[in-house]
């Protein structure tokens, strides 16, 4: 069993940034899962963000890159999502998903959002 706490959601401008964290606890196979972070919108179908496997190998899905970076806190079990550059269209609930056995080689964004594992939520509102 795996628990995810996603924090650092809020309010920016357009143009301003974000950091969000996601906190696992519970097994997770260390060289041999993908962590994802996907968002839904209201009234839209939930899109995969990017992900990170267990070797630090990363994937950005269509309009957040450049703009967005995951990364590993490697001593922990802490995921990040660095957001710049965010525009009105980024506004969504955002979540921090994993699966285990997972690989990220074909991962496409669909599959990010179907990962056993998912937080809660955080809130990312950005106006213009």
């Amino acid at each position: 069993q795996v628990q995810l706490v996603e924090s650092g959601g809020g309010s920016v401008q357009t143009g301003g940034s974000l950091q969000l964290t996601c906190v696992a606890s519970g097994y997770i196979v260390q060289h041999r899962h993908c962590m994802g972070w996907f968002r839904q919108a209201p009234g839209k179908e939930p899109e995969g963000v990017a992900a990170i496997d267990g070797e630090g190998k990363t994937r950005y899905y269509d309009s957040i890159k450049g703009r967005f970076s995951i990364s590993r806190d490697n001593a922990k079990d802490i995921w990040y999502l660095q957001m710049s550059s965010l525009k009105p269209e980024d506004t969504a609930m955002y979540y921090c998903a994993l699966e285990n056995g997972a690989t990220i080689e074909s991962l496409d964004r669909a599959a990010i959002t179907d990962f056993y594992y998912r937080g809660q939520g955080t809130q990312v509102t950005v106006s213009s």
